[in-house]
């Protein structure tokens, strides 16, 4: 991070409790977007199968206070696009230098070329209560997750992030 940017700490939310917090720079907030991006946060490697996320990867992540998703273009160190990986969310709320995302275990990947797009966590998602305990939220996951695969179809997608 450049010594003029300015810093938060990203705090993923999951079940009630923090998941994982990081440190991120602060890209840009226009208000409803809020744009951060911070080195791959996690420990080791992460190996999907159909990528990998592993230690120089670098995140760009686009957050929305009016929308159910965020959405993480991932980077390898060299700069290589290998696609973006989303995660259906309450939307977050920044107060101060803390970006809070509350994770509803509902996820999407698409590939770098576009032709890759998969549902991730499903079975997380029906696992978690949710549906059980806030119907109304579930289904407006579920919803966000149909009309998230609908814009990784589209050309639309990439209009997302402008």
């Amino acid at each position: 991070m450049s010594a003029n940017s300015a810093e938060v700490d990203v705090v993923l939310v999951k079940g009630g409790r923090t998941k994982i917090r990081y440190p991120a720079e602060l890209l840009g907030d226009d208000g409803t977007r809020i744009t951060v991006r911070a080195p791959w946060a996690g420990e080791g490697v992460r190996d999907f199968g159909f990528v990998r996320f592993e230690q120089g990867d670098v995140f760009t992540e686009y957050y929305w206070r009016d929308r159910w998703y965020s959405v993480k273009e991932v980077r390898t160190a060299t700069g290589t696009l290998k696609g973006w990986y989303c995660d259906i969310t309450r939307p977050a709320v920044l107060t101060g230098t803390e970006l809070v995302v509350e994770d509803l275990d509902l996820d999407l990947w698409r590939s770098a070329d576009g032709t890759d797009v998969r549902r991730l966590d499903e079975d997380e998602f029906a696992e978690s209560g949710l549906p059980e305990t806030d119907p109304p939220a579930a289904a407006t996951a579920l919803a966000t997750l149909d009309e998230l695969e609908t814009l990784a179809h589209g050309t639309d997608f990439d209009a997302l992030l402008r």
